[in-house]
């Protein structure tokens, strides 16, 4: 209200105008090539700074800051607000007996070779167990395999050391036989880890839930018989990682199949069905074992809970440059977003086998694709010291924060604020 008198209204319209443009640059360089990608790309980087040229020459820039300032603390309030009604409940722990004869899988080439840079399978050893290594020459060997082995000759616990496509394959047999499970965050991005709550910078720190280990009851999904432990994409991505180039070239890949798979030029169309919801014909797709924090695909970052018996669906619909700006302005509240939990996902298309990334790895099932959770199935040993994962910001719903703000009691249930 500070700089009204001074046109501060036009440079407020005209910054939301400038951000909506650079949403639109993104379009077009995503979904366009030549000239077209280009000039989207152009915009992307100079609208953004435009916005803050425009500020700085109106001679605004204080009261501009100063609105960030409190915009910020608004949404902080909001959340914190938020947070105290809806604070997220944490996987229940149990004290169990260690383990007397562990079986631990370990990637010695996941993560960049963590296993020998962290001596994992030496201090794995010598707390007495038995190690199993993967990726050691070029020879193939089954982490499946090797995992029901295990339990065949009396494991009584079973871990990976690897990237969480592994670990989903060995939790599914820790699952089966129903013995306790050990994640060590020895992977590239270990998205199961952090969601229990374990140090990812140290993987060493896993190996104590050996000795002075909790045991928690957790969810594993399932799509089309083969489980998962994060997620599985369907559309653009799913498409895209099929390519061997993907792996050694990420960024040019994605920029060249992309036009062909946004603008329905390549790539099944999908038609999803949830419990409650369908959804037809979404760019990209992903289901969750269990809801992310947020809808947005950018920035969901975590699942504050793996117990809820609920897959997290987000499918992400944009069509043109317009839809593109609406969604560099409004983010998840977008309408091109859509976001849901559901325990059952049928994924059709209208051909017989389509791409499907299960935690990151690339493979072709056949249609219809049929996600499902089960609940509290698996049994996973973690650390009874451990840093938790971080806070995830809930979305914050401003019309909650005001009936909360005017004393009204809030109607909504746990299960319906579940990204709380």
């Amino acid at each position: 209200m500070a700089g009204a008198g001074s046109g501060g209204w036009l440079v407020l319209l005209a910054g939301f105008a400038l951000l909506a443009l650079a949403g639109a640059g993104v379009w077009w360089m995503l979904a366009h090539r030549g000239g077209l990608r280009m000039l989207g790309g152009l915009l992307a980087v100079t609208a953004p700074v435009g916005v803050m040229v425009l500020y700085a020459l109106s001679g605004l820039w204080p009261v501009a800051v100063g609105a960030l300032g409190l915009w910020a603390g608004a949404l902080a309030s909001a959340r914190a607000s938020l947070r105290s009604v809806r604070r997220p409940k944490g996987t229940h722990g149990r004290r169990t007996p260690p383990p007397s004869r562990p079986v631990l899988i370990m990637n010695v080439r996941s993560g960049g070779g963590k296993v020998e840079k962290h001596g994992l399978v030496e201090r794995a050893e010598a707390l007495g167990a038995k190690v199993v290594l993967l990726g050691a020459d070029d020879t193939y060997v089954d982490p499946e395999a090797e995992a029901r082995r295990a339990v065949a000759e009396g494991a009584d616990l079973l871990g990976v050391a690897g990237g969480d496509g592994t670990q989903a394959l060995v939790a599914a047999v820790a699952a089966e036989h129903d013995v306790p499970f050990l994640v060590i965050a020895a992977g590239t991005r270990n998205h199961f880890a952090m969601d229990l709550g374990l140090d990812r910078t140290d993987p060493v720190r896993s190996l104590d839930a050996l000795t002075n280990g909790v045991e928690l009851r957790v969810d594993l999904g399932d799509v089309g018989g083969r489980p998962f432990v994060n997620t599985v994409s369907f559309g653009a991505y799913a498409e895209i990682v099929q390519s061997p180039e993907y792996r050694d070239a990420k960024a040019s890949t994605a920029l060249d199949q992309l036009p062909d798979l946004l603008q329905g030029g390549s790539g099944p169309t999908l038609d999803i069905h949830t419990d409650d919801t369908r959804v037809h014909a979404p760019q990209a797709l992903l289901v969750s074992n269990n809801a992310y924090a947020r809808a947005d695909p950018l920035g969901g970052g975590r699942r504050p809970r793996l117990d809820a018996g609920l897959l997290g669906v987000i499918g992400i619909r944009v069509e043109g440059a317009a839809q593109a700006a609406e969604l560099a302005l409004l983010g998840e509240r977008a309408g091109s977003i859509i976001s849901v939990t559901s325990r059952r996902v049928v994924v059709e298309a209208d051909r017989e086998r389509i791409a499907v990334a299960v935690d990151g790895e690339a493979l072709e099932l056949a249609t219809p694709v049929v996600c499902t959770v089960r609940p509290a199935t698996l049994r996973v040993r973690v650390p009874r010291h451990r840093p938790g994962a971080a806070y995830a910001p809930p979305t914050v719903d401003w019309r909650r924060v005001v009936r909360l703000a005017l004393g009204h009691p809030d109607p909504r249930t746990i299960k319906e604020a579940y990204d709380v």
